[in-house]
């Protein structure tokens, strides 16, 4: 029911939007294409303000319906899932604008949904330092162990995505460690080793005999012997959570956690949150600054510091 999909999807693969990003688009527009014809039987020329609210009330039913096989979703989305949804409806129908193709609804007409502020965490300094050694305690197989301990020093050594992390392949750290890395939305930006990141990479390349580009490959599962192999996002998620969990460190902790606390305990220092900003790839400082400011015991030592009638 959608027109022009095929064309707003070349137009983003013409603009050098990364593969993953392109794929979230198709997505989402299937999701809604899929809205239109079982659930709202709209036509999409005749779609309105009415119409956005039913989606929006389909997206947080437990029964909408998804691309795969028109499978039932089992679980309600969140604001943010729901959020990236509605930014994908407002791209695609301003592509149709730009390129003067007729739209039944403007860009803006479409809301996005308020977002929850819960109360940032990030796990005890100490308890991170567990995380991240622990590899090297609990695998039996000790190579996964340096491998999975470097990824780990790498993460909170430089504050970069997990996605990221992934691709890195070992020709993109110099001498000095210095990481030059392609981010989200393709921004550039140069990241840095520490010496104990640095030993521990080269503890794990060590034990490499292979020559395949990429710095952090798989031992095990099908795709293992291929040349562009490399250990997968939820992989290193699963063994975070094992860790976590072993550890009993009760505050949610993930890959993600690890650039936050990289983030968090770099301002505790008296870090520069325009170099965090940097350092993370944030295009806004308003960003960087949820990171910065997450640590109650930071904010307690300030208000005990400077109060003016702490006396």
């Amino acid at each position: 029911m959608i027109p022009h999909f095929d064309e707003f999807l070349l137009s983003l693969k013409s603009h050098q939007y990364s593969l993953e990003t392109i794929y979230n688009y198709e997505h989402d527009l299937m999701v809604f294409d899929l809205f239109l014809m079982h659930d709202a039987k709209t036509p999409f020329d005749t779609i309105s303000k009415r119409t956005i609210d039913l989606f929006k009330a389909f997206l947080i039913s437990k029964d909408r319906k998804t691309p795969k096989k028109l499978r039932r979703g089992k679980v309600q989305l969140s604001a943010g899932s729901m959020n990236r949804m509605l930014s994908t409806l407002r791209r695609y129908l301003t592509y149709l604008g730009d390129n003067d193709y007729t739209i039944p609804i403007h860009p803006n007409d479409i809301k996005l949904v308020r977002m929850p502020r819960p109360h940032a965490r990030v796990a005890e300094f100490r308890h991170l330092v567990e995380l991240i050694e622990s590899p090297t305690l609990l695998e039996k197989n000790k190579m996964v162990g340096l491998r999975n301990r470097a990824m780990l020093e790498t993460l909170f050594s430089t504050g970069m995505r997990i996605s990221e992390l992934v691709s890195l392949n070992r020709d993109q750290i110099d001498k000095t460690g210095r990481i030059f890395i392609r981010g989200k939305g393709r921004k550039e930006r140069f990241v840095y080793l520490t010496d104990r990141a640095k030993s521990h990479i080269q503890n794990y390349l060590h034990t490499r005999s292979d020559d395949k580009p990429a710095l952090f490959i798989p031992y095990s599962g099908r795709n293992m012997r291929k040349t562009n192999a490399r250990v997968s996002p939820n992989y290193l998620q699963m063994k975070i959570k094992q860790y976590r969990e072993f550890l009993s460190i009760n505050v949610p902790t993930s890959a993600h956690s690890l650039r936050h606390g990289f983030a968090t305990y770099l301002a505790e220092q008296g870090a520069n949150p325009a170099a965090i900003q940097i350092l993370l790839g944030h295009e806004s400082l308003h960003t960087t600054t949820r990171y910065v400011h997450a640590s109650d015991r930071y904010a307690e030592k300030t208000h005990r510091q400077f109060h003016p009638l702490k006396k």
